[in-house]
């Protein structure tokens, strides 16, 4: 069965709930039910042996849990002489067999359960009649691995997600990342240390801070299996909403991952892995969410211990905290002389250059350039995400930078790198190919500029070149006949007196001299102007689409005068017509 059709399928229980749920509420009954049918499913094969370890070891006194997992092949186990199949045969005790059932599940899976809320909805559906019929639906079908792969069953939870937070108008892209987008982010990830993962029995760690479903984690462990079997890839990952934890933590059980690694909670207000560090990190944060329920944790944690925390750098504005996350994961980062790290983030336009010198966004921009952290940001195209339509962008991060890209900052515009999807989902109309993902790979391996059908699609820039002071221009201020007004008291007796409504701010390259931009700039319009230098700031800002913009050269005059004849000479000659 096909990713659709089980996706289909699994939908179809809805037909069931309609009348007794409201649509909103579908996916409080399905996603539970698919994740046991699942967990039900892998555990199959080795049901028999984990039965008979159990009634041996509780027989002889011994705390049987490391045998039965070791019996069950995976991170978890039930003990329980049930399974869905079974609980089909005895209509009457549904409700009680499928406690019971659960309850034999390993801690780890009871967990799970528990973050659904799954007991609300079985007394729910056994008072409304429907408890039988719903398990019997999900007792038919076959999800067992051989059959539907992790990676299949990783794109059918995402699926239907998607279909219940647009039911229920909730926004489907904070629970994940489009698996092209996560592919390309992995490849970018990677593609440095090729050298390095492809040697036998490599151990590295990956975490993700907004972990939703796991699908990054899922495919940077695909990507790592394909090129290396022999290589070990240890997840770790937070999630706040908890049907995406759940998920999240029951596709870690299956594919034999420690679930203690998947903390629960905000990451921003209550970090799930203090002191812990990393040798790659992925994230997709909310875009443009405010952080507002979270400040007074964030704000405490900026003041009391500045870079000895995660927020040192400075503070977005409180409206879009995508930029705490780029904080939070750059203090996970592994020193250098441990490694180091690098990360990939999806950030929108607006860190990119919001906020003027000196605000909290300008400041945590000059951390990460002048402590030369930015390997490069490739432009997404739009339309490439299932809850927003706007320009994208993602962020490799590293602490480790070759020797070659050092001081230096790598601009991709991949803005036109998509094909059309056959169907829309929600917001998402676009996709990347495989082909324009290896393209897009080579331009970020090759680290050249580059061009396509005369337009740059790589341009190679120092990170001085995005920094600038700004400059506060002062003119005197003068009374009626024209004279300049003098200070008369205190530090200021003698000096001239600034005109507030003649104030005026210059940003100057970083790369320039500010004496010489201002004799140059300035003086030449303003001669009795001077910089207070008191007010002079510096900042930081990555105009991204000034690099890639093309000058078109308007048309030749003579060629819009005669469009404008002929224009002309066509009304004209229809005003005529109407006369006759």
């Amino acid at each position: 069965m096909n990713q659709q059709n089980l996706s289909a399928f699994i939908w179809s229980v809805a037909d069931l709930l309609r009348g007794d749920y409201k649509q909103s509420d579908y996916g409080k009954v399905i996603l539970p039910f698919t994740v046991l049918r699942r967990l039900d499913c892998v555990l199959k094969g080795t049901k028999q042996a984990v039965l008979t370890e159990y009634e041996e070891k509780k027989a002889m006194g011994i705390n049987p849990e490391p045998f039965l997992l070791r019996k069950s092949g995976y991170s978890f186990y039930n003990t329980s002489p049930q399974d869905m199949k079974m609980l089909m045969g005895d209509h009457d005790h549904i409700r009680d067999n499928l406690y019971s059932y659960i309850q034999e599940f390993s801690p780890a899976v009871r967990d799970i359960f528990e973050r659904f809320e799954f007991h609300t909805q079985i007394e729910r559906l056994n008072k409304s009649g429907l408890l039988y019929q719903v398990t019997e639906k999900f007792a038919q079908i076959d999800l067992h691995p051989e059959n539907v792969d992790n990676h299949q069953m990783g794109l059918v939870f995402e699926e239907l997600i998607r279909k219940f937070a647009e039911i229920s108008n909730e926004t489907a892209g904070e629970h994940f990342t489009p698996r092209e987008v996560i592919s390309l982010m992995v490849n970018l990830l990677f593609i440095e240390d090729d050298e390095v993962l492809s040697k036998p029995g490599v151990v590295r760690t990956i975490y993700d801070p907004t972990a939703g479903t796991g699908g990054m984690l899922s495919v940077a462990g695909e990507y790592l299996e394909e090129h290396n079997s022999q290589a070990r890839l240890t997840v770790f990952g937070q999630e706040l909403n908890p049907e995406s934890y759940a998920i999240c933590k029951a596709d870690m059980l299956i594919k034999g991952q420690d679930v203690a690694n998947i903390a629960y909670g905000n990451t921003l207000s209550d970090d799930g892995h203090p002191q812990k560090h990393f040798d790659y990190m992925l994230s997709n944060p909310p875009f443009g969410v405010e952080w507002k329920k979270v400040e007074k944790d964030v704000r405490k944690e900026h003041e009391q211990q500045g870079y000895n925390g995660r927020f040192g750098p400075g503070l977005p504005r409180v409206s879009d905290g995508s930029m705490l996350f780029l904080l939070h994961l750059i203090s996970k980062m592994r020193p250098v002389s441990e490694g180091g790290s690098r990360f990939g983030i999806v950030l929108n336009g607006s860190p990119l250059f919001t906020g003027g010198a000196g605000s909290g966004e300008s400041e945590i921009r000059r951390y990460v350039l002048e402590n030369d952290l930015i390997e490069a940001i490739v432009a997404l195209p739009t339309d490439m995400f299932y809850n927003t339509g706007i320009s994208t962008y993602v962020w490799i991060v590293s602490n480790r930078k070759p020797e070659h890209r050092k001081g230096k900052v790598q601009l991709i515009d991949s803005s036109e790198f998509w094909q059309k999807m056959r169907k829309s989902l929600g917001s998402k109309r676009k996709e990347l190919s495989n082909d324009q993902i290896e393209e897009i790979t080579r331009l970020f391996g090759s680290f050249t500029e580059a061009e396509k059908d005369g337009k740059p699609i790589s341009r190679i820039l120092n990170n001085s070149d995005f920094g600038y002071h700004t400059i506060t221009v002062e003119r005197p201020l003068r009374d009626e006949n024209g004279n300049i007004e003098l200070g008369k008291k205190g530090k200021l007796k003698g000096m001239k007196q600034p005109n507030v409504s003649l104030r005026d701010t210059e940003n100057v390259p970083l790369v320039e001299e500010v004496e010489a931009y201002f004799k140059r700039e300035v003086l030449p319009h303003f001669p009795d102007a001077w910089i207070d230098n008191d007010k002079t700031k510096v900042g930081y800002e990555i105009p991204f689409n000034r690099y890639f913009y093309m000058f078109q050269p308007p048309r030749p005059l003579e060629e819009i005068d005669a469009e404008l004849m002929a224009v002309t000479e066509r009304i004209k000659g229809m005003l005529e017509g109407m006369r006759a």
